[in-house]
């Protein structure tokens, strides 16, 4: 994945006409587009393909299942197009190796923390043990909360060189400028720039708050 502009759009739009849309408008700014279920649910999984016209698609399914299910998820996800995937960790480094293994050429981020406030509750306390276990299995990257940066430092100085994404920048509160100053290599966006009535604008503003740390 590119790291041009350090930015990536969580496209939790579940109107798929909106959706490719918006992805064609912010095309040209951000380096990747991250989707969920919402929009796969809704619009079915040949949305991955759709969107991979415009920009690279990281699939955000966070696959947490016996190895044999992971395999099967990343598999279809990277023969759809999907550039990237994300999966848990907590499910053990069967698991976690099995997601590895059946990505291919496709980059693998396994989650340590997640960014809304429960993320503490459970995650948190084993993040640095799951990110030496991703060292571990070979993944590309982890995901690490832009609403708690000093989270990020402390994963960084797990893994070294690795990507890190962070999410939870713009409604969730946190900082794009703040999250690539702790060690992240990408911010994470979603509403802020999606349900704003100018989606090209409010990703270059955030692109912009990147450049100022860089």
């Amino acid at each position: 994945m590119k790291a041009d502009s350090r930015l990536v759009l969580a496209l939790d739009e579940t109107n798929g006409e909106k959706a490719l849309k918006i992805a064609e408008s912010v095309s040209d700014v951000v380096d990747a587009i991250k989707i969920n279920w919402p929009l796969v649910l809704s619009e079915g999984p040949q949305m991955i393909t759709r969107l991979a016209e415009f920009s690279e698609v990281i699939c955000d399914f966070k696959v947490a299942d016996i190895p044999n299910t992971v395999k099967l998820i990343v598999e279809n996800s990277v023969s759809r197009g999907a550039s990237a995937i994300i999966v848990h960790a907590f499910t053990g480094d069967d698991s976690l190796c099995a997601a590895v293994e059946a990505s291919g050429e496709a980059e693998v981020y396994a989650v340590t923390e997640m960014s809304h406030p429960g993320g503490k509750m459970f995650t948190a306390k084993h993040a640095e043990e799951m990110a030496r276990l991703g060292v571990e299995c070979g993944v590309d990257g982890f995901i690490a909360p832009a609403t708690r940066p000093e989270r990020i430092a402390a994963i960084r100085s797990v893994i070294g060189d690795l990507k890190i994404l962070s999410p939870g920048v713009g409604t969730q509160g946190g900082s794009a400028s703040a999250a690539i100053s702790a060690g992240a290599t990408y911010a994470i966006v979603g509403r802020s720039i999606y349900g704003s009535d100018d989606p090209a604008a409010a990703a270059r503003a955030f692109a912009e708050d990147i450049r100022t740390v860089l």
